[in-house]
């Protein structure tokens, strides 16, 4: 019994070691290229960490606001941001969590990053300021903008979340699943398999993009880094992100917001008609456009035609 549990304990010890040295050496290589770091890049002392931040161009300010997905940072409009700068003072940021910006232990959630907006509007931009932003950041924007009508002008929404996924809350099951990925060596190697380079290129041509020919390999490492920056506390944001803590009910501030509203569909997206038809529902004056031959991130896929839009709508 005794060389039974002896065996067990070197198996166990050996293995966590295996997997404590992968982890590093699988965050090395990620992030190895250095894609993210550049000259442009500012920071912004926020109360939870640095934020990560570009500024670039004049004129009326728009502020970008990425996803929430693994791998997401400002990179997602990197095809539209320098062809807006003639007209607009241009901010792009790394949420919390994300890209370059800190990623502190902690739980991360929707009225989190409501408070990082609109803090960032007040400090940093010092003006009333028109916004785009993807999928699961479009609730907590739309709080913010809610909250704070002062700081905001129009708001543009590409493939918003589905309102019923949006409300749903933490689980005893999402719980548990924050609790195993905040685990120091079994949670950062499962971390890792779910962020690994197979994982976030199957994302990208099953659910970013509906033309797989438009997938470029840059898209794929700058993602990749993003979601291993950081070293181990990388997978913090997710492990909330999974757990859903991020999610937030938004449908009194929807109906109640006075603030012009496009909302721009991947044409090929699931379920966006339906999705942005209940956003109507709730704010008829809520207007619409879907981007044909396009699913996630038509910013990404068709930036010359989402550019249009842009332009049309500010």
């Amino acid at each position: 019994m005794n060389k039974k549990l002896a065996t067990a304990i070197i198996l166990s010890a050996s293995s966590i070691s295996t997997m404590h040295i992968m982890n590093r050496i699988h965050t090395s290589l990620c992030t190895v290229k250095n894609l993210l770091g550049n000259s442009e890049n500012n920071y912004y002392e926020w109360r939870f960490g640095k934020i990560r931040y570009q500024k670039k161009g004049s004129g009326t300010p728009l502020l970008f606001i990425h996803d929430l997905t693994a791998g997401s940072s400002n990179y997602e409009y990197h095809r539209l941001i320098n062809n807006l700068t003639d007209k607009h003072e241009i901010y792009s940021i790394d949420l919390l969590g994300y890209g370059l910006s800190d990623k502190p232990s902690m739980t991360y959630t929707g009225n989190i990053y409501e408070q990082l907006i609109s803090d960032f509007i007040k400090n940093v931009i010092c003006k009333k300021t028109s916004v785009i932003v993807t999928g699961e950041s479009v609730p907590f924007s739309i709080m913010s903008c809610h909250n704070n009508p002062e700081l905001y002008n129009k708001l543009i929404c590409i493939n918003p979340q589905n309102l019923y996924l949006q409300n749903q809350i933490p689980s005893k099951q999402t719980k548990l699943l924050k609790f195993f990925f905040e685990l120091p060596i079994v949670g950062t190697f499962t971390y890792h398999i779910f962020t690994s380079k197979y994982v976030i290129r199957k994302a990208f041509e099953e659910d970013y993009f509906y033309q797989p020919g438009e997938i470029k390999e840059k898209y794929i490492y700058n993602y990749l880094e993003a979601a291993h920056t950081g070293k181990y506390y990388s997978k913090t944001a997710f492990a909330s992100y999974i757990g859903k803590y991020m999610n937030m009910n938004i449908l009194h501030e929807l109906k109640e917001i006075n603030n012009s509203i496009l909302m721009i569909g991947g044409e090929k997206e699931k379920d966006i008609e339906t999705t942005i038809e209940n956003y109507k529902y709730y704010n008829p004056a809520i207007e619409t456009v879907y981007i044909p031959e396009t699913k996630h991130l038509p910013h990404m896929e068709s930036p010359d035609e989402i550019l249009r839009q842009i332009e049309m709508f500010l």
